[in-house]
């Protein structure tokens, strides 16, 4: 059990350190060498949990997730709006976060890009079908394709921002992105109750 508890402890060593420094120096130009600096432990150790750049780089999008689980209220179209501004005020500062990010947008026209965006289509399609369900969602919409739509947008979104503004200004992006997606979504009687600010945030803009 020790044992145990002490790979996993290393493992996210390393994972921490892979985030810093592709985040810092970007997916192509970290190598392992700088990692293995950064994380303190050995060589052999980090080749135990990582053969290679790439599977650390996968474990990052992999694992970036997993802290952000979607609260479960009345309104699954709010606790969509919610869940994506607690990612938007996350990304200005998770490591693992920007990392999946700069690992995506590096790789996307290599021969096998790594991106992350199946892992927020897959949650946010689980609110929409939940909306639908509800009754949120207006006549027509497809939650699959609508969840791939937001996210898709979202992305741009949040680079426009990096570019912009270091994501200083990302809540306020992800608020105006709500407020013109949300009209083609909802149905007019969840799109009254529904606050683009997010109930946690109130970002105003």
């Amino acid at each position: 059990m020790v044992k145990q508890e002490r790979a996993l402890r290393t493992r996210r060593t390393v994972l921490e350190a892979a985030a810093h420094v592709i985040g810092t120096r970007g997916y192509q130009a970290a190598t392992m060498s700088e990692i293995i600096q950064r994380a303190g432990v050995t060589k052999g150790a980090v080749y135990f949990h990582f053969t290679s750049k790439d599977a650390l780089a996968r474990a990052v999008i992999t694992e970036q997730a997993e802290p952000f689980l979607p609260q479960v209220s009345a309104s699954r179209l709010q606790d969509a709006i919610d869940f994506t501004h607690q990612v938007a005020l996350a990304l200005r500062s998770d490591p693992l976060l920007q990392a999946g990010t700069r690992i995506a947008v590096e790789t996307t026209f290599s021969e096998e890009p790594l991106m992350p965006y199946q892992v927020w289509t897959d949650l946010i399609t689980t609110m929409f079908r939940e909306a639908r369900d509800n009754g949120e969602l207006l006549p027509g919409v497809v939650p699959e394709r609508a969840a791939e739509f937001f996210v898709a947008a979202y992305m741009g979104v949040q680079l426009f921002s990096r570019a912009a503004t270091n994501r200083a200004d990302l809540p306020e992006r992800v608020t105006g992105l709500w407020k013109h997606t949300l009209p083609g979504l909802a149905a007019p009687g969840a799109l009254s109750h529904l606050d683009p600010h997010g109930r946690r945030t109130q970002v105003p803009l």
